[in-house]
């Protein structure tokens, strides 16, 4: 069950009535759920919008409709709208949204996958960059494909061995190395440009 706070409701109502539609309506979904870049997004819906197998939360004064499949990931959400001297902040904590951690019993690559996505993604994005996982080899060596700002940049070997490897053997004990196969040369957007020649 989603629980829409008196504050929040009193918010969207206020949005719906801005918008002078009838039959206007919010929509909830869940971005990326399950992941440690799990997210919610909220936009106003009209009923020619709607599939059909949203789930429905009747508030005071509109409808909140949920995306079927985010139903499972928002179950316990609360929304609440915390007014401050800026106007205000709409929250959604969704305690299952983002999911858990891989068990100690979980796959060698659901660990590597999640230690990228929650810890090492998040410090590339900082240069425009990020990382793909490719493949975990039989003898525990990670393969790695880069993107965005790391993509042809002139510090790849220096991220690659300081800090995506070190991070990963230091955390997942049964990586024994990890590779770069991206091809560098079609990098169009590079952080650091590399050297010539």
């Amino acid at each position: 069950m989603i629980e829409v706070n008196e504050s929040a409701a009193e918010y969207f109502r206020g949005l719906l009535q801005s918008q002078n539609t009838p039959g206007l309506g919010i929509r909830l979904r869940a971005v990326d759920a399950g992941t440690p870049k799990g997210d919610c997004q909220l936009e106003f819906c009209e009923p020619a919008d709607l599939l059909g197998d949203e789930w429905e939360i009747e508030c005071e004064g509109f409808i909140l409709y949920v995306t079927a499949d985010s139903v499972a990931w928002l179950d316990g959400a609360v929304i609440d709208f915390e007014r401050d001297t800026t106007g205000g902040q709409l929250s959604i904590k969704a305690p299952g949204l983002r999911g858990a951690p891989p068990t100690g019993d979980a796959s060698l690559i659901e660990r590597v996958r999640y230690l990228i996505e929650s810890e090492i993604n998040p410090q590339l994005a900082s240069h425009g960059g990020r990382v793909t996982l490719r493949e975990v080899t039989a003898d525990g060596i990670v393969l790695l494909q880069f993107g965005g700002g790391c993509h042809g940049c002139g510090m790849v070997d220096v991220t690659l061995r300081n800090g995506i490897e070190k991070t990963l053997c230091e955390k997942i004990p049964e990586v024994t190395g990890v590779r770069d196969i991206t091809d560098h040369e079609k990098g169009d957007k590079p952080y650091y440009e590399r050297k010539a020649g």
